[in-house]
């Protein structure tokens, strides 16, 4: 954690409005802040449906919200008020760039706001590309997942925890952003996006063939516990009690992993006996349950440190499987240059990422996030030009916050 010299960040003098709520918006949000756009998000007085969302500390104050808003600078408006519309259009038709997953509203619609700033890029995130709503736990179940997630000979759905297509959305909305505006730079024209969260799972789906094998070959994908589907993986356990996950995906990490636990000669034996080939990858996934019954018996005899200490000698591919609370704890997050100190108001002093992205060796480092409304006067004299007594008849209305 050394004061590391930052690198002029890719998208400094680029101002963005953000009105979001939840995951995948104020990610792209907060990625674009940490590539250096200034980041305003636009949330209603009192909060939006995420300010108070779990986790949180003893005295209340979202940690959720701190971690998905570091960078950002924060203004609180009555977005049901007209004259609180008014403002948030004046405020994005000077940003010039607007993302919001809040679907629908046409006083911020891409014809609204075009209105008035033609070269506006706005990008919109919905539930599904037919105008319903979503939320990545019901895209999900409908999707197939959580029928091939959880122990093999399972018969319910098992959900992940992880959202991961909000997570991917928002990841595309941050990308659409940066070459909408490499767009303008050459034509001088804006773009509307949208990006329904249901394409971005579906797409996802398909591009790693889940759909694809259903459509090609019939089959649908098995349930499998913690194997991995086409490649040998596998869990096991060691004589203490810990759980480990072991990858071979090559035919070197095959052997290796045979020859580590004593069981080459078994292995080539069992390959004899079943007339398999073991360097096919696809063999070693069919014969998988012989396999582990092989190599069972060496985890089960060893130690955890000891499993440590001979795999780490090895090319296969291993990790013991840690809480959350273990891993941020463990030198990956403790000495990892991604993670800096951060004294974050309301909520503590920890570890914080930065973005996940070196430049030239350094990572961007993680900022605080604001409170709700920190910025609002400042925005509106910067952005609008307001005076003092302007902005305090808004306030006094209650039309900012």
């Amino acid at each position: 954690m050394t004061d590391t010299p930052q690198p002029v960040p890719p998208l400094s003098g680029v101002r963005i409005i953000e009105i979001s709520s939840f995951v995948a918006v104020p990610l792209a949000g907060m990625t674009l802040a940490q590539l250096g756009a200034e980041v305003i998000r636009v949330d209603p007085v009192g909060g939006a449906a995420d300010y108070h969302r779990w986790p949180v500390t003893a005295a209340g104050d979202s940690i959720y919200w701190a971690g998905l808003n570091k960078g950002k600078r924060s203004v609180a408006v009555d977005m049901r008020s007209e004259q609180g519309q008014q403002l948030v259009c004046r405020l994005i038709a000077d940003a010039g760039v607007l993302i919001t997953n809040a679907a629908g509203r046409q006083w911020h619609s891409y014809e609204a706001l075009t209105a008035h700033r033609p070269d506006l890029i706005h990008v919109e995130i919905s539930g599904r590309a037919d105008g319903g709503t979503g939320v990545d736990y019901t895209v999900n179940a409908g999707l197939g997942f959580p029928l091939v997630t959880g122990p093999a000979g399972l018969d319910v759905p098992v959900n992940h925890v992880l959202p991961a297509w909000d997570v991917a959305c928002g990841l595309y909305a941050a990308l659409a952003v940066t070459t909408a505006l490499r767009h303008r730079d050459g034509t001088g024209q804006g773009q509307r996006i949208s990006i329904p969260l249901e394409n971005v799972a579906l797409a996802t789906a398909g591009n790693l063939s889940f759909l694809t094998e259903v459509m090609v070959n019939g089959d649908d994908r098995p349930r499998i516990g913690n194997a991995i589907y086409g490649q040998y993986g596998q869990q096991f356990t060691s004589a203490d009690g810990a759980a480990f996950m072991i990858v071979a995906l090559t035919g070197r990490h095959f052997r290796d992993l045979a020859e580590v636990t004593g069981n080459a000669e078994a292995v080539a034996a069992l390959a004899r006996s079943l007339g398999a080939d073991f360097a096919d990858e696809e063999q070693r996934y069919r014969h998988r349950d012989a396999l582990t019954g092989l190599f069972t018996p060496w985890f089960s005899a060893h130690t955890a440190e000891q499993i440590t200490a001979t795999l780490s000698g090895t090319s296969i591919l291993w990790e013991r499987y840690r809480s959350f609370a273990e891993a941020a704890a463990d030198p990956k997050v403790t000495d990892n240059p991604l993670f800096s100190t951060l004294d974050q108001p309301r909520i503590g002093s920890y570890l914080a990422p930065g973005l996940p992205i070196a430049v030239d060796g350094v990572y961007p480092r993680a900022v605080p996030a604001p409170a709700l409304g920190d910025h609002t006067a400042q925005v509106l004299a910067e952005a609008l030009g307001l005076g003092a007594d302007e902005i305090a008849v808004l306030t006094e209305a209650g039309t900012v916050a």
